[in-house]
């Protein structure tokens, strides 16, 4: 299960975040998870759940927004989202497409005191 690992790491930066803020408390932590990030959001949400104990997140809420894949087709220039893992330009119906959003995660927001 890496999404501890992954979930270390956010505390670690909401940590270094805080401290640049002087806050004592991270209240609300945004995040955007992409469909092919291979982070699995209800793996991610419990390991924070138990990790964010005993951390400047302890009373965190963990919003988490799945952001879906974002494709532009090299044929006939689509920009559209896929519903699906179906790497198929809905419109001309080619496979030479380029992924512009949707493999990465990051932290959108953090609200502190």
């Amino acid at each position: 299960m890496h999404e501890l690992s992954i979930v270390q790491d956010l505390v670690r930066l909401c940590e270094q975040n805080a401290a640049k803020q002087n806050a004592k408390e991270i209240v609300k932590i945004e995040i955007k998870v992409g469909r092919l990030s291979g982070v699995e959001p209800h793996y991610l949400e419990s390991a924070f759940d138990v990790y964010k104990n005993e951390t400047i997140c302890s009373n965190a809420q963990l919003i988490i927004n799945l952001q879906n894949i974002v494709i532009e087709c090299n044929q006939c220039g689509l920009n559209t989202q896929l519903g699906e893992n179906d790497f198929t330009c809905p419109k001309c119906g080619s496979q030479d497409l380029r992924v512009i959003d949707g493999e990465d995660m990051y932290l959108m927001r953090l609200e502190m005191r």
